[in-house]
């Protein structure tokens, strides 16, 4: 079996053979695959989230099911549906995408309140009830799921709770013109996706996940996640703060960080790199203060530099 970082290494140096200039993004996808966690591309078209997805289900070597959100799109076209069988008399239920192991909701904010909520419980609980009847889903099981953030006619702004579920929420951003131009060599003939292959077993990640807790968190590094999330409840320029499930994201995801890095231990620089893509899109501005120009994104951020690391408590 592989270790973590030949598997993570393996995984990035393949996916880059399609998305070149995003290192950086396959590392974090990487990293909410290992936390058994989700991830909210927001992104304008054509900066390759769609390919992204792709090619990690590929390299991964499992299921892929993209789900294209629109406002007629039913609960039922996520998570199945049960169908009468006549001839034997009973009823035989049809999975739907969630069944997959990698669902991409592309434009998840087209999709209306109701659709959206089909994917709570398989985002929180990696199961679906259907008829009354709850069905396990495969492991792994990660949602990517992307939306535009200009173009908002016809949208349906997804709630808290869904955004809650999301461990991470990032953005791919353009590339440099280095890599655009790497971008347009290599799709001069064949796209590589066409010839992009499995290169590690996805069976692995279950055990990965587990060994993620092994990494260790010095109590100092632990009170100042604590210390951190517990700013943002206070903060004036919010509404809402981030909850006890942003912690623990947080937490998990700093573990999974150090170890893709060769380390066997949370660094406060792990904490700090992913605090903004993990605190950023469970906090509500006031609508007072967002009207001034403040995001959640820039209160994370004076956060981070305003809350200490007690080093008191070293040792």
């Amino acid at each position: 079996m592989d270790t973590i970082e030949s598997f993570a290494e393996k995984v990035i140096t393949n996916v880059e053979k399609v998305i070149v200039g995003q290192r950086d993004a396959i590392e974090l996808l990487l990293t909410a695959l290992l936390c058994e966690g989700h991830v909210l591309i927001e992104d304008v078209p054509g900066t390759g989230k769609t390919m992204l997805a792709r090619a990690l289900a590929i390299s991964l070597g499992v299921t892929f099911k993209r789900l294209q959100c629109t406002p007629d799109l039913m609960p039922n076209d996520v998570t199945g549906v049960s169908i009468y069988n006549q001839p034997a008399g009973r009823f035989d239920f049809i999975s739907g995408p969630a069944f997959a192991n990698v669902l991409l909701a592309d434009e998840i904010n087209r999709a209306t309140p109701r659709t959206q909520a089909a994917l709570l419980e398989c985002m929180g609980e990696r199961q679906i009830t259907v008829d009354g009847v709850t069905r396990p889903l495969n492991r792994p099981f990660i949602v990517l799921a992307t939306q535009n953030p200009v173009e908002y006619e016809g949208t349906f702004p997804l709630p808290e709770a869904e955004l809650d579920r999301f461990l991470l929420k990032l953005k791919l951003g353009y590339l440099d013109p280095e890599a655009e131009s790497r971008m347009l060599v290599n799709l001069r003939q064949q796209h590589p996706i066409e010839t992009l292959t499995p290169v590690v077993d996805a069976a692995d990640t279950p055990d990965f996940s587990r060994q993620i807790w092994d990494v260790h968190v010095d109590d100092t590094v632990r009170d100042y996640i604590v210390r951190l999330v517990n700013a943002t409840r206070t903060q004036p320029d919010l509404l809402l703060g981030a909850s006890p499930r942003g912690s623990l994201g947080l937490y998990k995801a700093s573990q999974a960080w150090a170890i893709l890095h060769g380390r066997d231990y949370v660094l406060p620089d792990d904490v700090k790199r992913l605090a903004p893509l993990t605190l950023a899109h469970r906090c509500l501005v006031h609508p007072e203060s967002a009207l001034r120009g403040r995001t959640a994104g820039k209160l994370i951020a004076d956060l981070l530099s305003q809350v200490p690391l007690d080093l008191g408590k070293v040792g």
